[in-house]
């Protein structure tokens, strides 16, 4: 299981042309799955990706906790 995480200004999602999905200032998450990939991975995946510090804090830092 791959995931890659983005920040974005504004992201959308379509399938056959349709918007299904949309946000503003956030984050993309491109996930990928394959056989064999256990419900644990997925918990572990998303657990990571919570406690990521990918915004400035007050500080303009990204790197601190």
């Amino acid at each position: 299981m791959r995931a890659c995480v983005q920040r974005v200004s504004r992201a959308e999602v379509r399938v056959a042309g349709e918007v299904c999905g949309r946000i503003e200032r956030g984050l993309v998450v491109l996930l990928g799955v394959a056989a064999g990939d256990a419900d644990e991975d997925a918990h572990a995946l998303a657990d990571k990706i919570v406690g990521l510090r990918i915004f400035a804090d007050d500080a303009g830092q990204m790197n601190r906790g």
